[in-house]
């Protein structure tokens, strides 16, 4: 029965009528849901493939939860999982067909509960992934399919997953180190698409060592002469490093960039590239350019910058940009790429500087670049690649501008030779409008915010025609300016007027000299306000608002310095002929052209026609940070005017405070510098001198040793010099320098005896002075212990009184007939005797009271003062103690040296040498003394121990 429903779906021809797709579709669902035969529903599964494709619909509308229970239940059998795997992908994945169609997934309807099944599907893909046979490779491939579809459909929900799944990338990443080339490069595939716009993600596979498995790849598989395979890895690291500054930070300090250098090694025939090198290649240039590109932070791009230049990457670059037969999309983005590894580092610019071209005679490549950007039978986008690097080049680099208008002046012009500057004169004033704009700009940014260049090029002087005085360059811009207004008719001139209204306002803002070169022709002004006030046609509004910035730039940075126009009279003849509301209308059309904002947004000039070219990003910023303050300008009185100069000249007078203090600073950092490499040479000169002493240290010990060597061969020698006094002499000669080592010996041993005898004396006089305090501390001792003695006799003597007295109060007492009372009742009690009979009894017990208290108080401290003087005592004992123990050692020392003496002269003898005898008398009278001062010694510490 199973088998004849299977042949009516897959094509038999049972009787009856033809049930539809969907009843079909319905009926297999059924079977998958209810059959307990893990065959029935893998043949159901099987049929639903089948049906995938033409009803995919309909399947995924019936089946789809069906399916993913299958996944989860059956995902041990490899047959059904692998069929339930592929009508999940036959459902999801869309062709072109389908896609002309309007079909797609996240558009059908179950899109409702789409996101709930791509949850489950992703979830038990990645489980049943881990828990199955890894070694089935169809199940693997059409997992790998299905998951890589279902990231191009619904990707952030998919990222969703896999992010709070655990181990969910690093199980992705596995597939990077699959054994089989078909696993992995599915696996790249996917990686492609789940990395895309997450950040997350991407540190995590990066920090999953991806950037070390795939440059393993591209490496293994020919760097750019592989195949596809490298240009998956290339995508994925873009698209793990753009935009990701963590990530480039990982990959410039896990020195990868060293490790992109092969790749742009070229030969001499560059003829006949592939279309996959070509492809390879432009993904590694695109590579570079990430990591240097202009969007990421500065210290960022300024270190990669500066490891490329250090690892020989930009080199390499620059190799293939003067190599022959390079393809001209490659040529173009190395050009690119060499603009972005040199902007604003002044190494790499100074390098780029030093490239020269193979020809002959060798030219410098920024002049060969010119040619290229100058002539109009170039790409456009050659062009344009160029002018970027040119751009580039100049970036916050002084002295790159200073040499390109330095081939402009008079003094270092050479006839022999084309130079930069003349190829840029020579495009500003060539008849193709391009190359018009294009040495316009490229002009301009030789003077962006360098004022000294502003005022050097106002030297630079045309000759026009012959017979006819020469012009100043900026005279020649605003004539051919001029010019060209009455020539096009048309329209077809905008962009030379453009490009050169931009190289005007550049050259004159904020350069006051400037200003008064181009107010001084009395034709410019006339021209501008004509301009500004016209009404003309859309296509005339830009440069309408470029003559109304190149006025006001004219207003703001006025000096006064010509009285015909000052900053009050242009005003006043803007208010006359153009209004001041109309003029800043027009001064707004600037910055409200399409193209303007399009030109604001990044460095690079790319534009889809030359048409477009109008802008460049640099005098954007220029546009932003003028149109504010003119406006302004335009609308103040005279009065503002002058306080506002005031205002200026005070800040000014800050400025130079400011400045003097920057040159006391600088001086100063300079002086701390000298003194530190004074500091750091004098160490370098200690450790020599240091080095130079160890030396001689190990010399002399090596001279000691020779030394005693010596002394034992003297020794065993001596009866030999006893006997023959002429070969004692020849002995004598031979150790001559023996001998003046022991006289150095000797003296230094008496140095010695002499400093150890005076510190003895200064020991002895101490032991004396601390046994005469000794002795003073114990008569004050005995003194005490008499008067303690006394006073204990006396304080006996009152309580034999006190006795006496109580003794007689009784017998008062009993006198009275009172016998049961005390001594203590009768002076608690004074009321029951007579006044005259106990007061004086009781006066004289408080006296004896008072006095036996006193004396109390006398005795305490006698006592505490013996416990001090007996403390101090004990303190004295020990230092003269301690003090002959060390003059003990030091009368050892100097038995000693006395002996070792003895025995030096003694060989001296022995060598034939003579001693002076007032020497031996002096130190045998030393040792006499010293025996003296032993016995004294003894002597006193005899009379301490008697005492």
């Amino acid at each position: 029965m199973t088998m004849n429903f299977f042949r009516g779906v897959m094509g038999g021809q049972p009787a009856g009528p033809q049930p539809t797709g969907a009843e079909t579709i319905h009926k297999l669902c059924d079977r998958v849901a209810s059959s307990t035969l893990l065959e029935d529903r893998r043949d159901a599964v099987r049929a639903l493939k089948s049906l995938s494709k033409k009803y995919r619909l309909e399947v995924g509308t019936q089946a789809m939860d069906h399916l993913v229970h299958i996944l989860q239940t059956d995902r041990s059998d490899s047959e059904i999982l692998g069929y339930a795997l592929d009508t999940l992908y036959n459902i999801i994945c869309n062709d072109e067909e389908e896609e002309q169609a309007g079909f797609r997934f996240k558009n059908i309807s179950i899109s409702l509960k789409s996101a709930l099944l791509i949850y489950r599907i992703t979830r038990v893909w990645l489980i049943s992934h881990h828990a199955c046979d890894t070694d089935s490779l169809p199940v693997t491939l059409t997992s790998l399919k299905l998951l890589t579809a279902l990231l191009k459909n619904q990707c952030n929900q998919v990222q969703g997953v896999i992010l709070v799944s655990p181990m969910g990338v690093s199980r992705l990443m596995d597939l990077l180190a699959d054994s089989r080339e078909v696993i992995r490069n599915d696996g790249l595939l996917l990686l492609q698409q789940l990395t895309k716009g997450n950040a997350a993600i991407q540190k995590i596979v990066a920090f999953e060592n991806a950037f070390e498995r795939l440059l393993d790849i591209i490496t293994e598989e020919g760097s750019s002469d592989g195949g596809i395979v490298v240009e998956d890895c290339l995508l994925l690291l873009v698209n793990l490093l753009k935009n990701n500054s963590s990530n480039q930070n990982f990959f410039k300090e896990g020195s990868y960039i060293q490790r992109m250098k092969p790749w742009f090694e070229v030969g001499d025939d560059n003829s006949g590239w592939s279309a996959q090198k070509v492809t390879n290649l432009h993904l590694m240039l695109q590579l570079v350019r990430v990591m240097v590109s202009p969007v990421n932070s500065p210290g960022a791009t300024s270190s990669c910058q500066k490891s490329m230049y250090q690892c020989g990457l930009l080199q390499q670059l620059c190799t293939i940009l003067m190599a022959t037969g390079v393809p001209a999309d490659i040529l173009t983005e190395t050009i690119n790429t060499v603009s972005e590894v040199i902007r604003g580092s002044q190494i790499n610019q100074d390098y780029f500087a030093s490239v020269n071209a193979p020809s002959n005679p060798p030219r410098p490549a920024i002049v060969v670049l010119l040619m290229s950007m100058v002539n109009e039978r170039q790409p456009f986008v050659l062009r344009c690649a160029v002018l970027y690097c040119f751009q580039c080049f100049l970036y916050k680099n002084q002295k790159g501008q200073g040499e390109i208008v330095a081939t402009l002046l008079p003094s270092t012009i050479d006839a022999n030779s084309i130079s930069a500057g003349q190829l840029l004169c020579g495009g500003l004033f060539s008849a193709d409008s391009l190359s018009n704009w294009c040495a316009a700009v490229a002009l301009a940014h030789a003077l962006q915010d360098n004022l000294t260049q502003k005022e050097q090029l106002l030297r630079v002087q045309l000759a026009t025609s012959l017979g006819k005085p020469p012009v100043s360059l900026l005279q020649q811009c605003t004539n051919i300016l001029s010019q060209v207004h009455h020539t096009d008719r048309q329209g077809s001139k905008v962009q030379t007027r453009v490009g050169l209204l931009m190289l005007l306002c550049t050259w004159i803002s904020n350069c006051p000299i400037a200003v008064t070169h181009f107010l001084h022709n009395q034709e410019n002004v006339p021209f501008l306000t004509g301009q500004i006030s016209e009404n003309l046609g859309e296509d005339e509004r830009l440069v309408q608002g470029l003559c109304a910035l190149l006025l006001g730039i004219c207003i703001y940075y006025n000096d006064n310095s010509l009285e015909n126009y000052t900053k009050e009279k242009l005003k006043q003849l803007i208010e006359k002929r153009i209004g001041k509301e109309n003029f800043v209308e027009k001064l707004g059309f600037v910055t409200k052209h399409e193209l303007y904002s399009r030109a604001a947004q990044k460095p690079q000039p790319v534009f889809p026609s030359p048409e477009q070219m109008l802008f460049d990003h640099e005098f954007t910023k220029l546009v932003k940070e003028l149109e504010g303050v003119i406006t302004k300008a335009v609308h103040k009185t005279s009065e503002e005017e002058k306080k506002e100069e005031e205002v200026k000249k005070t800040l000014e007078q800050h400025d130079s405070i400011v400045i003097q203090y920057k040159d006391l600073i600088r001086d100063q950092d300079t002086q701390i510098q000298e003194l530190r490499e004074q500091v750091s040479t004098l160490s370098l000169n200690s450790e020599q001198m240091q080095n130079q002493i160890t030396q001689q240290q190990s010399q002399i010990q090596q001279h000691k040793d020779q030394y005693n060597i010596l002394k034992l061969k003297l020794g065993k020698d001596s009866q030999g010099l006893s006997s023959s006094q002429g070969e004692g002499a020849h002995v004598n000669g031979l150790h001559s320098e023996e001998l003046s080592q022991l006289r150095e010996e000797v003296e230094e041993l008496r140095r010695q005896h002499t400093l150890q005898h005076t510190q003895l004396s200064d020991k002895d006089s101490l032991i004396n002075t601390l046994v005469f305090t000794a002795g003073c501390s114990h008569q004050e001792v005995e003194s005490l212990r008499s008067r303690v003695q006394a006073q204990c006799a006396e304080i006996s003597q009152l309580q034999t009184e006190r006795l006496e007295l109580i003794r007689r109060a009784e017998a008062v007492v009993s006198t009275q007939n009172q016998p049961s009372l005390c001594l203590e009742t009768v002076l608690s009690c004074p009321t029951s005797l007579s006044p005259c009979s106990l007061l004086p009894l009781q006066e004289e017990c408080r006296g004896l009271r008072e006095g036996h208290a006193g004396l109390e108080q006398q005795l305490a401290s006698a006592q505490s003062t013996v416990a001090i003087e007996q403390t101090e005592k004990t303190k004295l004992q020990q230092e003269v103690q301690e003090s002959k123990k060390e003059q003990d050692d030091l009368l050892m020392l100097l038995a000693d040296q006395d002996q070792k003496i003895l025995n030096l002269k003694q060989r001296l003898r022995d060598l034939g040498e003579t001693i002076d005898e007032d020497e031996d008398e002096l130190d045998a009278r030393d040792h006499f003394g010293e025996d003296d001062d032993d016995d004294d010694d003894e002597e006193e510490e005899d009379e301490e121990n008697n005492d």
